[in-house]
């Protein structure tokens, strides 16, 4: 027996078939979409305690490791990273970290500017998207002097941080902030000393460079340690709020892929390349046996992360991505 439909049910009927054919039928075909390129942003956030720290991306820069590490071989160090299916020149990134206490917001390390190359001195357009402004920096500590780590101090030739205060070890400013070394550094080193010399001395003439010797604590629960090697000065950086910590690298080691596997392994960028491998192997082994998140100016971005013992090295465990609360 057939039984009459009302409209509403006909058009429901005549919807669902209409649904299901358009279903069935191939998609039709689009022209094609012009690539983006462009990643996102380059920031990320995590609460250590009740510090917010903010890691900001400068940018990466192509090295060719297998030529700049030492200590090793170029064809060991291709065998290395060709086993975390990586090659040289090595995209390398170049981090710093902005950290908020409550009271104080500090940069850790200022990134290049325009020093090192056209692919980086993005920080402080990454600052920006991350919420905050330049003028908002109290302070800001340098691991060290080279080029990618002090150029982001000027911008247009002014300082970049109006309101900051700019703290190093001693020993590197005495090194690179002086005409003398300069004078006497072989001509493929000058820029070097030019860069800290043009970062850093309109803070100086500011009265806004305050430099510190050793082990210091510069605010509550953040504390300098003298970590010298890969220049004369150099220093790592840790914070600490309620019962967590993370150390500030730096420059303590460069190549993920090759220097946790063995900490030996050095790079011509070394001051001192003995000082440095041995404070790097400290690092390590302190950082692993305690736990505690380190964050590194050239590990893969964000490069914040932890260190497991393994064999005669190290494995490195990058923080498991959780977004900013």
């Amino acid at each position: 027996m057939m039984v009459a439909s009302s409209p509403r049910t006909r058009a429901f009927l005549l919807a669902a078939a209409y649904a299901l054919a358009a279903w069935s039928m191939p998609a039709p075909t689009q022209a094609a979409a012009p690539f983006a390129k462009e990643a996102a942003p380059g920031y990320y956030r995590i609460m250590v305690g009740d510090f917010e720290v903010t890691a900001l991306s400068d940018g990466t820069v192509a090295l060719p490791v297998d030529q700049l590490l030492t200590r090793t071989s170029p064809a060991q160090v291709k065998k290395t990273l060709a086993r975390s299916y990586l090659q040289s020149p090595l995209e390398t990134s170049v981090n710093g970290y902005l950290v908020n206490t409550g009271e104080k917001l500090v940069l850790i390390d200022a990134g290049a500017a325009g020093l090192f190359g056209p692919t980086l001195g993005r920080l402080a357009a990454n600052l920006r998207a991350a919420g905050y402004q330049p003028e908002q920096v109290d302070e800001v500590y340098i691991t060290h002097m080279h080029p990618d780590h002090v150029g982001g101090l000027l911008a247009d030739g002014k300082p970049a941080f109006p309101n900051a205060i700019v703290r190093a070890d001693k020993h590197d400013a005495d090194y690179w902030l002086s005409q003398a070394n300069m004078d006497k550094a072989p001509a493929d080193s000058k820029s070097f000393f030019q860069g800290a010399m043009g970062a850093l001395n309109p803070y100086v003439a500011a009265g806004r460079f305050k430099p510190f010797d050793g082990d210091t604590e510069l605010l509550p629960g953040v504390k300098a340690r003298a970590a010298r090697g890969h220049t004369a000065g150099h220093s790592v950086y840790f914070i600490e709020s309620k019962g967590k910590k993370m150390a500030f690298w730096g420059d303590l080691m460069h190549v993920a892929a090759v220097q946790f596997e063995n900490p030996s392994i050095t790079i011509q960028f070394d001051t001192d390349a003995k000082a440095a491998a041995v404070q790097r192997r400290k690092a390590y082994t302190e950082a692993a046996a305690q736990g505690y998140l380190v964050a590194g100016a050239h590990l893969s971005f964000p490069g914040i992360g932890r260190l497991r013992a393994q064999g005669n090295g190290y494995v490195w465990l990058p923080v498991n991505y959780a977004p900013g609360r």
